[in-house]
Parts: structure tokens; C-alpha cells; sequence
């Protein structure tokens, strides 16, 4: 807005205005209003008889001007600075959005019927932190139930080492399953803070379905994924299993119990989930078996 010395006189005198602070010189002022905003009063040349300003907000106004200093630093990058640069980027590691490492819980059925797939998993579980180290990295939580009403969380482990020494502790006993109390675990550690996914590696269910699937209902909410990977071909699991998945978006696998080869893999692409998301596992699925792929296709179904 412009304002000639008249209209500026109806207004009151700009110099003698006390709401009006002066920026050190002898004719810019600053002008505070209701709200917190904050209005720039400085001359422009005469015309005429007539002193004329310039009015407007502050954010509006580039009042600084350019020093010797300034103008002795470079326009512009040359193309071999430019090329070093993306050279660099080129040769970082990519990691997750927020520098934090991805949150897995890996839980296992440790009954009695499931010590050969324990023994299994214990020798393939390194895979997990390798396939995530360019992700930004893995922490896991290993959990287990087993025995008479037994159920065990280990703290969050970022090794292999350290999950290895927890898993080879663990002897398998004897009991019901106990899945409710996995997803109970789940979301609260996740109410803590955000875990990317959850794994569950069993071959039955002898519990109440409706509850089971409640709880699903509470982690999908809370966002986070239900990874059912499911030994054997006893019905009862399947059904639960299949809708545990479906009610947190996550997925459903069968797989050869026999086979090292594809729990593996599936246990790899969910810790690549967890770490890099879902353009991370499919990425990963490009290169490994059907298994994978038939995992990726139904997370994109959710």
C-alpha cells in the first residue's frame, strides 16, 4: 500500500508513534499489529511536494541488502562440483525416512511339536539383519510361548549374535498355543512406539477365534501388519490365521515345513518390510521364489 504524507498526517505521525520501532535507520520503521503481525513503513523518493511510502507486511518485503561479502561468494557450481556430488549420493547406503531402524516382532509357537522348525530358525535367522543392513537396519523382538502358560518377550536385539544366543537358550515344550497373548504383546509395544511388523511362525490354534480376531482388529487399527506364516495344513490355523492377516493388512503363508529354503525367504522379506517398506519387499521379491511373491501379492491386496 502507498501512502502520501497527507493520508500518513490523518494516521498520526509515523516517527512519534510509540507502537512504531525503529530498524536503526532514519527512515525504515517497524509497525506491530493484532495478531502478532508486523508491518514494514519505509520512504520512497519524493514526487512533487508529496513524501510517499511504502506500507506492507514484513514477510513481503526484502529489506537486506547484498555486501562485498555476498557478492564474493560463487553463483554457481561448477559441473565437476556437480558431479562429485551425485557421485556421493550414488555411493550412500539408502536409508528409511527418520534415520530409525524398523521394529519387528518375531514370534514362535515353542511347543513341543515345533522343535525341528525352531532348530531351523535358528539357523536362518541372521538372514533377517543381513538383507536389512542397507535399509537402515533391524531391531527384533523374539517371542515365544510354550510349556503350561509360559510365554517369554526378549528385549529389542540389533544382532544376529544376539538373537542366535536368545533363540539357542530356548528348549521347546509341551502346551496350548498362546496367540493371544503374541498379539496382546504387539500392541503394546507398538502403543510404546511404532513397530513396522508382526511374524508368527506356528502350525495350530487351540483358542478362542472371535477373541483372536479382536485383538487382530485393535493391531490393524495401530497399523501394524500381521505376517502369519503357517507349518503344516491343520484347518483350524489356516482359518485363523488367514483372518488375522486379513484384519491387519498383513499376510498369510503356507510353507514346507521341510523346506530351510523358503522360511528363509519369507522370514528375509519381512524383516525387508519392516526396515524399507513395501517398495522394499517388492524389490526383494524380483529375486527370490513364489513363496515371496504370493506374500507381496496379497499385501498389496490390503
Amino acid at each position: 500500500m502507498m501512502l502520501d504524507h497527507k493520508s500518513r498526517n490523518r494516521r498520526g505521525n509515523l516517527r512519534s508513534n510509540p507502537a512504531i520501532q525503529s530498524r536503526g535507520t532514519n527512515h525504515d520503521y517497524f509497525l506491530p499489529r493484532a495478531g502478532g503481525e508486523i508491518i514494514v513503513v519505509c520512504p520512497l523518493k519524493l514526487k512533487k511536494d508529496k513524501q510517499v511510502y511504502l506500507i506492507a507486511p514484513a514477510k513481503t518485503v526484502r529489506t537486506r541488502r547484498m555486501t562485498n561479502a555476498d557478492k564474493d561468494l560463487p553463483q554457481k557450481s561448477s559441473k565437476a562440483a556437480i558431479d562429485a556430488f551425485v557421485d556421493q549420493v550414488r555411493s550412500t547406503p539408502v536409508i528409511k525416512s527418520g534415520q530409525e531402524r524398523g521394529r519387528l516382532m518375531f514370534a514362535m509357537d515353542a511347543t513341543a511339536s515345533r522343535e525341528p522348525s525352531w532348530d531351523r530358525a535358528c539357523q536362518i535367522q541372521g538372514e533377517m539383519f543381513t538383507e536389512t543392513a542397507a535399509l537402515g537396519g533391524l531391531d527384533i523382538q523374539l517371542c515365544y510361548y510354550r510349556g503350561f502358560g509360559e510365554f517369554e518377550a526378549s528385549p529389542w536385539l540389533s544382532s544376529a549374535n544376539a538373537l542366535l544366543q536368545r533363540m539357542t537358550s530356548v528348549s521347546c515344550r509341551g502346551g496350548y498355543t498362546q496367540i493371544e497373548k503374541v498379539l496382546r504383546q504387539a500392541i503394546e509395544q507398538t502403543r510404546q512406539k511404532k513397530v513396522q511388523a508382526l511374524v508368527f511362525v506356528g502350525d495350530c490354534m487351540e483358542e478362542d477365534v472371535d477373541r483372536l480376531c479382536h485383538l487382530a482388529g485393535e493391531l490393524g487399527m495401530l497399523g501394524v501388519p500381521a505376517f502369519m506364516f503357517h507349518e503344516g495344513e491343520e484347518p483350524a490355523a489356516q482359518r485363523a490365521f488367514s483372518e488375522i492377516a486379513r484384519l491387519t493388512r498383513g499376510a498369510c503363508c503356507a510353507f514346507d515345513a521341510s523346506s530351510a529354503a523358503q522360511l528363509r525367504d519369507l522370514l528375509s522379506a519381512v524383516a525387508v518390510y519392516a526396515a524399507g517398506g513395501q517398495q522394499a519387499l517388492q524389490d526383494f521379491g524380483k529375486t527370490r521364489g513364489e513363496v515371496v511373491r504370493r506374500l507381496t501379492r496379497q499385501l498389496n491386496k490390503g
